[in-house]
C-alpha cells in the first residue's frame, strides 16, 4: 500500500487541480466511491492513478505478501524481485561480492565506465591465502566494468565497507561501518583511493593505516591514504562536497552501550561535518597529498531547542542547529559528551542534488535516513536538513535547519539506503530487512507543511534471506541498479567466487523522467 502525509487539505487541492483530476472530469466510478472511501485511501489511489506523471511507472506495487523464492542458479531478475509496471529489470551480474552494498559511478556519473562499491563484511579476516601463500584478507571494495561486466577486487582487509562517494576532485572515499569496540578495538575509519583502477587485489596490511600491498607483498605506495582527520564511527551515508567539506552519519542505536554512570540510556547516532583545513577549489588530483581530505576539523551537530542560544537535550531532534567541535579519534564518544543530538541509526545520507538558494548559493540541503527499530513501533524516518553555511562551523552559529520529511509505518519501515533521481528531485528509500521495498517519494511541493507529498512502492525482494541495498540511479535520471544482499546461497558453494559468496546486481530501466521538482 502507498501512503502520503495526510495533513495536506491546501496541497491536495493544488495536486488534484496539477493532475488534471477535478471532480467533474473524473470518471463515473471514482466519482461515486468517493464517498465511500476514506480520505487518506483517496489520496493514494490519486497517486496511483497518476504514477506515470509522478514517478516514470505505469503502476507502483501493492504487494504486502512475503514470498520465500531462494536464490538458485538459472534465475532471472522476475525470479528475485516484484517491480512497478512499466519498469524492466535483468540481472547484471551474479559475480560481486557476497555483501556488496553502497556504489558510485568511476570515474563520474555523466560518463561512467564502471561501478566501484563497497562490500559490507565486518569481521576483518584472513580467507584462502593467494597461491604463493601470502595472506589474502576479506573483499572489501570492487569494481564492474559496464560493457564486459568484469569484476575487479581492489582492496581487502577493511571491516564493513559500506559508505562510498567518487569525489569531485577525482578520488574515491570509502569508508567502515563497524562501530563495535571488540575485535581490535576500531571504530570505522575512513580511507582515500587514488584510482580503483590503477591497482588490483591491494590488501590493507592493518586498519587506520595507508599500508597496503600487493599479492606479491609489494606496497601499493600512494594508492590508498588512511584519513585519520575525519571522524571514527559507523559510517554509513555521506554527502562530499566540491569544497571538501563531508557530511555523515553514526549508525548508532540509542542505549548501545553505558554512559560514565552506567546508565544505557546514551544518545543514538551523531550527524558530523568535516571542514577541511584547506577547501578544493577545483579540478582533478593526481596525488593524494593533494587532497582536501588530509587535515581539517571534524563538528557534531547540535540542534537547539531555543532560537537566540544553544539549548539541547531530549525532543531537541528537530529545529534549528549548530555544529559543535570534537575530536574526530573519539568522535563518537566526544560527541555524546558534548551534547550533539543522537538520532536512530542514522543510515544512508545524500546531498540533494537539485536544491537552490538564490540567495544563497552556497547552502546545501541533505537527506538522511534514521532507520529505528520496526519490532518496537519506531518504523523509522527521512529527516532533511539546510546547512546555510557548509565551511563554516561555530557552535555560536546556528546556521543549520532539521526537519522530518517523511515518518515510516506498518509497511514503510526499516529505511537504509537513499538515492535521489537526478531531474525529478524524487528520493527513493530502500529498506533494510527481508523481503525489503524499495520507495519514491515525491518532493515537497508548494504547501505549507516541509514534508513529501507522496510516495510508493516501486520495487520488492522475493527472497526473505535478502533485502535490497546501494541503489543508484544513472546521471539521466532513467536506469538504476540496486543489490540483492545477504541471500542464502547453496551451501555447495557452486555460486562462490575466488572463495567468497556472491550477490545479485540488478539493472533496472524504463524510468520516464519528467523534471517536476518544485
Amino acid at each position: 500500500m502507498s501512503s502520503i502525509n495526510l495533513m495536506k487539505p491546501v496541497a491536495l487541492g493544488v495536486a488534484i487541480a496539477c493532475m488534471g483530476i477535478a471532480p467533474a472530469m473524473a470518471d463515473k466510478k471514482d466519482h461515486d466511491d468517493h464517498g465511500k472511501r476514506d480520505f487518506g485511501a483517496m489520496v493514494e489511489h490519486l497517486l496511483h492513478k497518476q504514477s506515470k506523471e509522478l514517478f516514470g511507472v505505469k503502476k507502483p506495487l501493492n504487494e504486502t505478501a512475503e514470498p520465500n523464492i531462494a536464490r538458485a542458479p538459472g534465475q532471472d531478475a522476475d525470479d528475485l524481485i516484484f517491480l512497478a509496471g512499466g519498469l524492466k529489470a535483468e540481472i547484471f551480474s551474479r559475480d560481486v561480492a557476497h555483501k556488496w552494498d553502497m556504489m558510485g559511478f568511476w570515474p563520474n556519473a555523466q560518463n561512467p565506465t564502471h561501478l566501484v562499491a563497497c562490500i559490507e563484511e565486518f569481521n576483518r579476516q584472513e580467507i584462502a591465502p593467494y597461491a604463493n601463500g601470502n595472506t589474502r584478507y576479506n573483499p572489501s571494495v570492487q569494481t564492474i566494468d559496464l560493457k564486459t561486466r568484469e569484476v575487479r577486487t581492489v582492496l581487502r582487509g577493511m571491516s564493513g565497507c559500506d559508505g562510498i562517494r567518487v569525489t569531485p576532485w577525482g578520488t574515491v572515499l570509502v569508508t567502515e561501518e563497524d562501530g563495535r569496540t571488540d575485535g581490535d578495538g576500531h571504530l570505522g575509519g575512513a580511507y582515500e583511493i587514488l584510482d580503483p583502477l590503477a591497482f588490483e587485489e591491494g590488501n590493507l596490511v592493518a586498519r587506520r593505516s595507508s599500508y597496503v600491498v600487493d599479492p606479491n607483498g609489494n606496497p601499493l605506495v600512494g594508492q590508498v591514504a588512511y584519513r585519520g582527520a575525519l571522524p571514527t564511527m559507523a559510517w554509513e551515508g555521506l554527502a562530499v562536497l566540491d569544497s571538501g567539506v563531508v557530511i555523515a552519519g553514526d549508525e548508532l542505536r540509542p542505549g548501545s552501550y553505558a554512559d560514565d554512570f552506567g546508565r544505557m540510556d546514551t544518545d543514538g547516532g551523531a550527524i558530523f561535518k568535516f571542514v577541511p583545513s584547506v577547501p578544493h577549489t577545483g579540478g582533478l588530483i593526481s596525488d593524494l597529498a593533494d587532497s582536501p581530505l588530509v587535515a581539517g576539523t571534524t563538528y557534531a551537530m547540535q540542534v537547539s531547542c531555543r532560537d537566540s542560544r544553544q539549548q539541547v537535550g531530549q525532543g531537541c531532534e528537530v529545529g534549528n542547529a549548530a555544529w559543535v567541535q570534537v575530536q574526530a579519534d573519539d568522535a563518537r564518544a566526544d560527541a555524546n559528551r558534548q551534547g550533539a543530538t543522537g538520532y536512530y541509526r542514522p543510515e544512508d545520507l545524500h546531498q540533494d542534488p537539485m536544491y537552490m538558494d538564490e540567495a544563497n548559493p552556497a547552502a546545501v540541503r541533505f537527506c538522511w535516513a534514521n532507520t529505528g527499530n520496526e519490532d518496537a513501533s519506531n518504523f523509522g524516518e527521512v529527516v532533511c536538513a539546510v546547512d546555510r553555511y557548509p565551511l563554516l562551523a561555530d557552535s555560536d552559529t546556528r546556521s543549520v535547519v532539521v526537519n522530518r520529511f517523511v515518518e515510516g509505518d506498518g509497511d514503510f519501515s526499516s529505511v537504509d539506503n537513499l538515492a535521489f533521481q537526478p531531474k525529478t528531485g524524487n528520493l527513493y528509500a530502500i529498506e533494510d530487512h527481508k523481503n525489503g521495498d524499495v520507495w519514491a517519494m515525491l518532493p515537497d511541493g508548494a504547501d505549507r507543511d516541509l514534508k513529501t507529498d507522496g510516495y510508493v512502492k516501486i520495487l520488492r525482494v522475493k527472497d526473505q534471506s535478502a533485502e535490497p541495498t546501494g541503489f543508484i540511479f544513472s546521471a539521466d535520471g532513467r536506469r538504476a541498479f540496486v543489490n540483492i544482499q545477504h541471500s542464502a546461497d547453496p551451501a555447495d558453494g557452486s555460486m562462490d567466487r575466488d572463495g567468497w559468496g556472491t550477490d545479485d546486481l540488478i539493472k533496472i530501466t524504463g524510468f520516464k523522467v519528467k523534471n517536476h521538482h518544485h
